[in-house]
């Protein structure tokens, strides 16, 4: 249940035309309202058509003889109850002097009914006496109705002093959510610079630790009408006496924030699974077991086991896009080579005008840690691209200028000496003579 506390120590400023209007606005929604007279002029009782004089029940039995709060409640309207008052609701403040804890006598009635009803609205007293202090001990939120005068002004710094005292000491959950504008006149000057005044303080108190750090000025006022003033002497809401006048039309979009309101604070309910029960569980287990006999089971088969090379004994030369390649696979697959020594290896290759040094280093170089060459096991078959680099090959080679062929071995022969001719002999000497 959300409780709203509408409140002002100044009188005549339309408290109780609010708390009509938006309680009879609320249950027309189809929201579950309770209207509360905390006025010993009992004046919101009046606007609902009922005579104080002959109610026996009332706001004055649930504070001084502790009845209960559904028992004096009475159903005035579809989907709103009212709490009325009388004049002996004056007598309350002196007999509760002496008794403790009677600010919060309020709070404590209407516990057992707070699942029952959305919406409790609390018409207070024009004074900020016991019975005011008991509606806010009451209440979550104020709605504070404000007429845009300067004198208004006034009692409105007073009126949030106080809030923020019982904020401190009684109720810490009591906040100040909206100031309404009523007896608004749009063609004088004066109610804009109080509205503009009071949206700046509102302002200004955003991200304090005040009781009305969250308040805001409604998007909506209540224009100045004489039908909301012809109403109560009729016993009727607004929405009855003159459904089609301003004041109608402006409090109806008062209840219509407020609902707005309660939309927004309302967390979501989340879903909740259905539990599945045991009978539910072995009906189902058995369904598919079923199921599963009837289906046509499909042959397994085995997965295919990947093969892994290591890619470390191959060593990949030249360009994989060079014509080499393409000539190189058609020249057929050698079974197996037997290594012979490096210069038989580079005699047999030979080398171009392009190669400056044979890829095979000869044995002189080899670490002293290598087995020697006649004791190293046979070579593999290599590809193609391989050969082509033992042989010294390089990029500028269109074709391999060798037929590959198995080598049968050959003994090792001693390049043959040189000797000078008569014609080398000749230069020789011409050349010493120059120098």
């Amino acid at each position: 249940m959300r409780t709203i506390a509408v409140l002002n120590q100044k009188g005549g400023v339309g408290k109780t035309t609010t708390v009509t209007n938006v309680a009879a606005a609320l249950a027309a929604a189809g929201a579950k309202v309770v209207a509360i007279d905390f006025d010993p002029q009992a004046h919101l009782t009046i606007h609902f058509g009922l005579e104080p004089q002959k109610i026996e029940s009332g706001s004055y039995k649930v504070l001084t003889q502790s009845a209960g709060f559904d028992s004096e409640i009475l159903m005035v309207r579809p989907n709103l109850w009212l709490l009325p008052a009388n004049i002996d609701l004056v007598g309350a403040e002196s007999e509760l002097v002496s008794v403790v804890g009677r600010e919060t006598i309020l709070r404590e009635a209407m516990e057992a009914s707070i699942e029952n009803f959305d919406y409790c609205l609390i018409d207070c007293a024009p004074s900020l006496g016991l019975l005011t202090l008991n509606a806010l001990a009451a209440a979550e939120e104020v709605l504070i109705p404000l007429q845009p005068h300067f004198l208004a002004l006034q009692g409105f710094g007073k009126l949030l002093q106080t809030i923020e005292l019982v904020n401190r000491r009684i109720n810490t959950d009591l906040k100040v959510k909206g100031v309404l504008l009523c007896m608004f006149d749009s063609r004088a000057s004066l109610p804009n610079e109080v509205k503009n005044d009071i949206e700046q303080f509102l302002q200004n108190a955003r991200g304090t630790n005040s009781a009305w750090s969250e308040a805001q000025m409604l998007p909506t006022f209540i224009r100045r009408n004489i039908k909301l003033a012809e109403a109560p002497s009729y016993g009727k809401t607004i929405f009855e006496y003159e459904p089609n006048c301003n004041g109608a039309e402006d409090y109806k979009k008062v209840a219509e924030f407020i609902l707005a309101q309660s939309r927004e604070s309302d967390p979501v309910p989340e879903q909740v699974e259905p539990v599945e029960s045991e009978s539910d569980y072995s009906e189902n287990v058995a369904a598919e077991q079923i199921q599963e006999q009837s289906e046509p089971q499909e042959p397994q088969h085995e997965e295919a086991q990947p093969v892994y090379i290591d890619i470390n004994q191959f060593e990949t030369s030249g360009d994989e896009n060079s014509p080499d390649q393409g000539d190189s696979q058609d020249a057929g697959q050698v079974s197996e080579l037997q290594q012979s020594p490096p210069e038989e290896q580079i005699q047999s290759a030979g080398t171009d005008e392009y190669n400056e040094q044979p890829s095979i280093e000869t044995g002189e170089n080899q670490q002293p840690d290598s087995p020697p060459m006649e004791e190293m096991p046979e070579l593999q078959q290599s590809s193609p691209e391989e050969q082509i680099q033992s042989a010294g090959a390089d990029g500028h080679t269109e074709q391999p200028p060798f037929e590959i062929r198995e080598i049968p071995p050959q003994e090792s022969q001693a390049p043959a000496e040189f000797s000078e001719t008569p014609t080398d002999q000749n230069q020789n000497e011409s050349d010493r003579q120059q120098y």
